[in-house]
């Protein structure tokens, strides 16, 4: 899959991140605005231990050694996620958490 400039994408990421609402996700969805080298992205060259291209998505950016997954979607469901946990005494306990998907075009 290509990163297509102006196509919608659901990008996971290996770590959990910061949205700009100040909460937690792991993966955003959103509109490819631009993918970019570090130099064009934070001004300067990073080294080879760095990551060197990043993707903007949306209202955010996102870097290159970060994406995990890149799936190319017009839709995404972003509305709340089942959780669920389970332990010896109590057994299954399922509940209703937030999206770990970050909607980047809001």
């Amino acid at each position: 899959m290509n990163l297509e400039i102006g196509a919608k994408a659901l990008l996971t990421t290996n770590n959990w991140f910061y949205a700009p609402d100040g909460k937690s996700y792991s993966a955003v969805f959103g509109t490819i605005k631009a993918v970019r080298s570090s130099e064009d992205t934070l001004g300067v060259r990073t080294n080879a231990k760095s990551t060197n291209w990043y993707v903007e998505i949306g209202n955010m950016t996102i870097a290159g050694c970060q994406i995990f997954y890149a799936v190319r979607t017009d839709e995404c469901n972003l509305e709340t996620a089942e959780g669920w946990s389970a332990n010896a005494e109590h057994g299954v306990n399922v509940y209703e958490k937030p999206s770990p998907i970050y909607n980047a075009d809001k």
